[in-house]
């Protein structure tokens, strides 16, 4: 079939300059990866950027058939150029023209890419998080917070501006940054010491739980931007995570619980930490990068996929979803 590989790589291709850019991202040596996989798979492939001229360029490539169906899919790894909620863009614009494509909707980008949304969601849901507040200045009350506290970007991923404080005297600062530079509120959550787990889920209504994949965090005890960016030359993660039974079960249902809770779809990867007496607490859940260094690829190559099956593996559950058989 015909499938249409979404980035954002040309930043051009827009109507003005308007609104908070995104953050650079990844290299393009992963979409290289992803459009190696699916062409192993047997598929057409086009890769092709999500901006103002993404649907034009879709209509050429995957014009529908006479009665209007679709004749190809979208594998949606736009990370969105420049405004609020920038994972939204490219789905959003694929649900107007009614193309079908892997991944979450709209409002499950919106609700897995606002944190404070996500940890009301997981909370309400049973799931433990760290308690956290939202600061806009620094000098709101952090009332029971306990210190050494994390603060990063309410909308940002990839552990943009991610913080670690020690005393309520630098809190101030830490926020300012982070409002400045980000033009976003902060969250503030208290620092949970111990271990740092990813979780990686396939599917929809039944859904695959690979093995839990422990990322190495050195020294510092945090897995910053910098540190994922040298992630195939440090060799961090350790997979599969080396956990008893019975936390691995935990895992599992937690990370189950927090994937319907934030409406993911198709696939999702879980950030939790386990502190010292072996409680988990969920940090946050997202759409990761797929990445062949990735924590998400790790923990599928555990489970026995190469990278290869993998990407293919998401297209498929993505066909699946729509048309409940394969397109051809």
């Amino acid at each position: 079939m015909r499938v249409a590989v979404v980035w954002n790589h040309d930043r051009t291709g827009v109507i003005n300059r308007f609104g908070q850019p995104r953050p650079e991202g990844l290299g393009r040596e992963t979409y290289d990866d992803v459009v190696a996989a699916l062409q192993e798979g047997g598929h057409e492939t086009l890769l092709c950027e999500g901006d103002k001229g993404l649907l034009a360029t879709l209509e050429r490539f995957m014009p529908p058939d006479p009665q209007a169906r679709p004749s190809g899919m979208v594998f949606n790894m736009a990370e969105g150029i420049q405004g609020e909620c920038y994972y939204a863009h490219v789905p959003a614009m694929l649900e107007m023209a009614g193309v079908p494509y892997t991944g979450p909707t709209p409002l499950g980008h919106g609700l897995a890419d606002d944190k404070v949304i996500s940890k009301r969601l997981l909370r309400d849901c049973g799931v433990p998080t760290p308690n956290f507040r939202v600061m806009r200045r620094g000098t709101e009350s952090t009332d029971d917070l306990r210190f050494p506290v994390i603060v990063k970007p309410r909308n940002e991923d990839n552990s943009f501006g991610l913080q670690l404080v020690h005393e309520p005297a630098q809190l101030g600062e830490a926020v300012e940054a982070i409002v400045t530079q980000f033009a976003q509120d902060a969250l503030v959550e208290e620092y949970i010491e111990g271990r740092e787990i990813c979780v990686a889920l396939l599917g929809n209504e039944e859904l695959e739980v690979f093995p839990p994949v422990e990322i190495d965090l050195g020294e510092t005890g945090l897995f910053t931007w910098e540190k994922k960016k040298n992630l195939a030359a440090a060799k961090r993660p350790i997979w599969p995570a080396q956990i008893a039974s019975s936390l691995a079960t935990l895992l599992q249902d937690i990370s189950v619980a927090s994937f319907r809770a934030c409406q993911c779809r198709d696939y999702a990867r879980l950030d939790l930490r386990i502190d010292r007496s072996g409680r988990p607490f969920v940090l946050e859940i997202n759409s990761p990068g797929l990445s062949i260094h990735s924590t998400f690829a790790k923990a599928a190559m555990t489970a026995g996929h190469s990278y290869s099956s993998l990407i293919n593996r998401i297209l498929h559950v993505g066909q699946m979803r729509y048309f409940g058989i394969d397109i051809p």
